[in-house]
């Protein structure tokens, strides 16, 4: 049996929607406060929330204590390592470091993402790993609407890897579950007829959920309608999802706005 609406909100956090956050993207609470309208808009007809949460800790390997180079300072946020400058010397991972070194090289051959250290951000704990508090708000007027509960996914909570896609880490590990394919969460959302998108950022976490659910589970991907001013890409950084749109495009997911008065 299948539902009709279910709308899966992406990492939307405070550290990426709040402009005191640690890893704002700029026009995210804008973003927010019209995914927080579009809930509240359409509470009798959406069937389902998912919410997933970028959940890291301190000593991750895409976060500053993770490194050090010659000097031992770690680097600043928005710095580009690669597995040339770690083969050279110019940065030493302070843990893992075979591990380290196999990851930049599996996540360069993949040829979509360079390794970028971002400011600690959504520490497990943290005020900002929470919901934002405008969407958070939305959601609870819809449970309570519903009677239903929201669905929480966690991802990003193992340290060498990073896991920007909803369904599976960048570099996934057999040995660590946490980073494989999330069959059960791909089978949750293929129930409903249609599976609304939004969230931060989209030129990476949303982008590559896109991305992931276009390449693994082809049918979920066909049920997806992205919205398209409920997201925002990290400054300066939009080139990287920009194929995956174009892609999804031409596989005629559609695009809509929030202020569609009614749902398919």
């Amino acid at each position: 049996m299948t539902h009709k609406n279910a709308l899966l909100i992406i990492d939307a956090q405070y550290d990426f929607c709040h402009p005191e956050g640690a890893l704002y993207v700029p026009n995210a609470e804008q973003d927010m406060r019209r995914l927080a309208q579009f809930i509240n808009t359409h509470v009798e007809v959406i069937d389902h929330i998912c919410v997933t949460l970028d959940t890291h800790f301190v000593n991750d390997i895409s976060h500053p204590a993770f490194w050090q180079d010659e000097e031992t300072k770690t680097p600043p946020p928005f710095t580009q390592i690669t597995a040339a400058e770690v083969k050279a010397g110019k940065w030493t991972p302070r843990f893992f470091p075979e591990k380290t070194k196999q990851y930049l090289e599996n996540l360069e051959a993949q040829g979509q993402f360079p390794h970028f250290i971002w400011p600690e951000h959504c520490l497990a704990g943290s005020k900002g790993n929470a919901l934002d508090e405008q969407v958070m708000q939305a959601v609870l007027h819809w449970a309570h609407q519903q009677g239903k509960d929201y669905q929480v996914v966690v991802k990003g909570t193992y340290p060498l890897t990073e896991h920007f896609g909803i369904f599976a880490a960048q570099v996934p590990e057999k040995d660590h579950p946490e980073t494989l394919l999330n069959k059960s969460l791909i089978e949750a959302l293929y129930q409903y007829d249609q599976v609304y998108v939004a969230g931060e950022a989209k030129s990476h976490c949303v982008a590559t959920s896109i991305q992931q659910a276009m390449d693994y589970a082809p049918d979920l991907a066909a049920k997806m309608t992205i919205i398209e001013d409920c997201m925002s890409d990290v400054a300066g950084l939009g080139h990287l999802g920009t194929p995956i749109y174009d892609r999804a495009k031409k596989e005629n997911i559609p695009f809509i706005t929030s202020d569609i008065t009614k749902l398919p």
